[in-house]
């Protein structure tokens, strides 16, 4: 494969150890990687930047992830976005998502989860398919579900923790982990963002 066939990734992270790092996880399986010390970096050149992946870190000094991902938008940027998160952002990376992210991981991430969530990005690079067809497909995958996991799952939608949405249904937080398991294994999932995406896309988004 030469260089130039090498699927790129453009690295938005504030901390330069994150991006040696993933970096070097990239480069070793075969990305190219243009890296980006902020959002104020890689938006100087949005207007230029080659396909590929962006891997955006959400929480970062100046603009963050979200921020940048809204003026992509806005500049008619539409390469997919990956969302790097922190254990404590679920909620960010949830509103993320809604906007159009592809996936997020969060750190430490693993190896697998990282290249994964890529394959997802270039997927959706390739495959421009149409909504339509994806709307439909994922409102066939919910009807499989009982009204309790589509609550639950609209709850996980909203980013709310188990607690929360235990509450607003009046059930326990464990009940709230046995419906959330039950949904995942009814739409043949493995991660919530993979959920999610099955929960936005029904709703056309």
């Amino acid at each position: 494969m030469s260089e130039v066939d090498q699927p790129l990734v453009h690295l938005v992270d504030d901390d330069a150890a994150v991006r040696r790092s993933v970096g070097f996880i990239l480069k070793t399986s075969g990305h190219r990687v243009e890296s980006y010390e902020s959002g104020d970096a890689l938006l100087k050149d949005a207007a230029r930047l080659e396909d590929g992946c962006i891997l955006l870190d959400i929480r970062m000094p100046g603009m963050d992830g979200l921020e940048v991902q809204q003026v992509l938008q806005e500049r008619g940027v539409s390469l997919p976005v990956i969302i790097m998160t922190g254990h404590g952002d679920i909620a960010l990376a949830v509103k993320a998502m809604k906007a159009g992210a592809v996936d997020f991981i969060e750190k430490p991430f693993d190896k697998a989860s990282l290249l994964g969530a890529l394959q997802e990005g270039y997927h959706r690079l390739s495959r421009k398919e149409a909504t339509h067809e994806r709307t439909r497909d994922a409102a066939v995958r919910l009807q499989a579900l009982t009204p309790r996991e589509r609550d639950v799952l609209e709850g996980l939608a909203q980013g709310l923790p188990n607690k929360t949405i235990g509450y607003d249904l009046g059930i326990s937080p464990r009940t709230v982990e046995i419906h959330r398991a039950n949904l995942m294994n009814k739409l043949d999932v493995h991660s919530l963002s993979e959920a999610l995406r099955i929960a936005f896309a029904a709703q056309g988004d």
